[in-house]
């Protein structure tokens, strides 16, 4: 884990109201893998008081970008940020991350929803040169769909914009009904519904399935104890998200 102020690349905003936002960091990026997060303060005064966690979405050494969503005080506040300013950064963060080395698989399903595809482009360049991967982008119109550094990509929007008219979650399970695929192991991000439905369809299918949780933070690095998730293993009631997560197979917790 490093602590450091980093100079800020870019700022821009890549879909209506969702920004990229890319700074510089050697330590960070020589160290992340995809999963983890970084906790950023957004300004020096005491408002807004906590750091806000953000998945790594892409990794170009020394470069790192995030991607939010302007809708708090203080996304808002770092979509203001101009290049050549700098932010205080802890990372990388989270010991749960997505699984890459194992030879138990040869397709890759990655399940988005929303900015839940904020950690899959960094993902997708981890699996890319060993794996089949196929990804499915569910979001509410065809504005808000992030396809930058995704590969072979189904997209479900809730108003029919473009491609499958519904959720994610429906274009997925049609899919898997349907589509013999070999050895599949699922990745999902996004809202918790949307993830317990996925979770679902993997335990009915056999298919090994992991889920990146999304909550509220404090402190990030577990000693607040702010954000558990309950265990469905014996050694442990609660799992911290920060801490344990954010990435876990989906059997073995209750979200």
């Amino acid at each position: 884990m490093i602590q450091e102020h980093c100079r800020i690349q870019s700022v821009e905003e890549i879909a209506p109201n969702i920004f990229e936002l890319s700074f510089v960091s050697q330590a960070i990026s020589a160290q992340v893998l995809p999963g983890q997060f970084v906790n950023i303060r957004v300004e020096d005064s005491l408002l807004p008081l906590l750091r806000r966690p953000f998945s790594l979405f892409s990794v170009d050494a020394p470069v790192v970008s995030i991607i939010f969503n302007a809708i708090g005080i203080g996304t808002k506040l770092l979509s203001q940020k101009k290049p050549g300013g700098t932010l205080d950064i802890i990372g990388p963060l989270g010991n749960g991350v997505f699984p890459l080395d194992d030879e138990g698989f040869a397709t890759a399903l990655l399940v988005a929803g929303g900015l839940g595809v904020a950690s899959f482009p960094f993902l997708t360049s981890r699996l890319s040169e060993t794996r089949n991967i196929l990804t499915f982008v569910g979001a509410r119109t065809t504005s808000n769909v992030i396809r930058i550094g995704l590969k072979n990509i189904q997209i479900a929007t809730d108003d029919g914009s473009e491609g499958f008219h519904g959720t994610v979650v429906e274009l997925f399970k049609a899919f898997i009904n349907e589509q013999s695929v070999p050895t599949p192991r699922i990745y999902s991000c996004g809202p918790m519904p949307m993830m317990r439905a996925v979770a679902q369809i993997a335990k009915e299918k056999n298919i090994p399935c992991y889920v990146a949780l999304e909550c509220e933070m404090a402190c990030g690095i577990g000693l607040c104890q702010g954000c558990p998730v309950e265990s469905t293993m014996d050694d442990k009631k609660y799992n911290l998200v920060c801490k344990d997560g954010p990435v876990f197979e989906a059997r073995k917790v209750n979200f």
